[in-house]
């Protein structure tokens, strides 16, 4: 299994096998901001969608590749504003459920966090479903949390679920 940064153009090569992994997830019941049952063809057209901020610079997305299957992706949104600069915000990190338990999240994390790091980003941040199985994996990995936000987002089910914010300082490169 290889971990690559897709630039827009591999993005949208990948893009079918990027839906599918979403609508995995989603189907799985982790709430990544879809409702299910979740079409591919919209989970497509919102993978498309993102070529344009990787080509802007805004968001960095990495593809954990198994063969020819895309078995995760990890994603940092980076603001435009200067004094916000020092910091990303770490979005759908997403792990296949026949890819889950072999540490491909962890792995995925630290791509991120340590691509952060020497874009000279020294603040990441993010937000997950209080007493989802991601909670365990951002404070086992150094995350610190910030509190909790009561009916923030619907689940894949249509059910309004807090949201725990979490928080890492990252050391410059």
């Amino acid at each position: 299994m290889t971990t690559i940064r897709l630039d827009a153009s591999r993005l949208l090569d990948l893009s079918g096998r990027l839906a599918d992994l979403l609508v995995d997830t989603v189907h799985g019941g982790a709430s990544v901001g879809f409702l299910a049952p979740l079409d591919r063809a919209e989970a497509l057209a919102w993978w498309e969608g993102r070529a344009a901020g990787v080509a802007a610079g805004r968001l960095a997305v990495w593809a954990a590749l198994d063969g020819g299957r895309v078995t995760g992706t990890v994603t940092l949104a980076l603001p435009d504003k200067p004094n916000s600069r020092h910091r990303a915000e770490l979005v759908k990190l997403m792990v296949h459920r026949d890819a889950r338990g072999q540490g491909l999240g962890r792995r995925l994390l630290t791509t991120a966090e340590e691509a952060a790091a020497a874009a000279g980003v020294t603040l990441l941040h993010l937000d997950t479903e209080t007493g989802s199985p991601a909670e365990h994996l951002y404070r086992t990995g150094g995350w610190t949390r910030a509190g909790v936000i009561p009916d923030y987002a619907a689940d894949p089910s249509g059910v309004l679920r807090p949201t725990t914010l979490y928080y890492k300082h990252l050391a410059p490169a």
